[in-house]
Parts: structure tokens; sequence; C-alpha cells
């Protein structure tokens, strides 16, 4: 590991490499690094896996294997800036896979209680722009919505 930079944790109940591996299939650069095990000096089982580092999309993780005295909530999410209708369908669907709870507004939870927001860049386009009514009707719609719909958000900005 180097030394620049940061690294974000994720502390998970056991399923640190697991959660490597997924996010790793999902997200282009991206690859599953060194792996430490507890010893026999604790607290988990000795040879088990105590952190796994990876990277998804680019970003430094840490999966670390801390137990069941802390879960994952939507204080912090990670946000997923895509291109096109294609890549929000590719991401939600994926993060979606195996149990995840999709939620309003782009965000859904993943398969490990992690949050993350599917947002397209048309949509900060439309929310941002000059036009204070074409951006509330687009925020309108998006209120409205689970997974963005950039065909429906551009026809709510046009008033159409």
């Amino acid at each position: 590991m180097t030394t620049d930079g940061f690294t974000t944790c994720l502390w998970f109940d056991g399923q640190a490499e697991e959660a490597a591996h997924h996010y790793a299939s999902i997200f282009k650069n991206s690859e599953v690094g060194d792996i430490t095990r507890y010893t026999e000096a604790g607290p988990g089982p000795a040879g088990s896996v105590l952190t796994v580092e990876f990277t998804a999309n680019g970003q430094k993780f840490v999966g670390l294997n801390g137990g069941p005295e802390f879960t994952f909530n939507e204080a912090i999410s990670f946000q997923i800036h895509c291109a096109d209708q294609e890549e929000v369908d590719y991401y939600w669907d994926r993060l979606l896979e195996g149990g995840g709870e999709p939620g309003p507004c782009g965000w859904l939870k993943d398969r490990y209680g992690v949050s993350w927001q599917v947002v397209p860049a048309a949509l900060l386009a439309m929310v941002t722009g000059g036009d204070s009514e074409k951006s509330a009707r687009a925020m309108k719609a998006m209120l409205a919505m689970g997974k963005l719909d950039i065909a429906a958000l551009q026809k709510a900005y046009d008033g159409a």
C-alpha cells in the first residue's frame, strides 16, 4: 500500500473479502489487493480475514472484518456519476444484485448495507442550470423516482 492520498475503510461483519471481489467485478479500474488474517492473538478466529485492500473505480478501500458492532447507514454514501442511461441501469442493477434495496431519488443500499447514489451527469446539469423553473421541474421529477430515468428527467426539465 502506498502512503499517498487516503483510503476509505469499510467495516464488515465477516464479508470484507466477498464485498471486495463484488465491487471489483462491478467497477472498471478495480482489483483486490493484499489480504491480512487474524492470528492466534484474535479477536477473530485465527486464519480468518481481518482486512482486504481493494480499489474500485481507482479509489482505494480497505474492508475490515470488525464484527457486528457497527453497521452502515445513509449518513455516508458513494456517488456514481453516470454518462448515460446505460450506465445508470448497469450500476443500479449490479449494486442491487443479491439482496440490495432500492431507495428514492437514485439512492440504493447494496447487499452489504452500503449506500450508493447512482447519478446521471444530465441531472446535475439540469438542477444546476441557470433556469430555476426548469431546474425545479427536474428536481420534482427526480424526487418521485427510485432509479433515475434520464429521458423522464429531460421531459420534465423541458416542460413537456
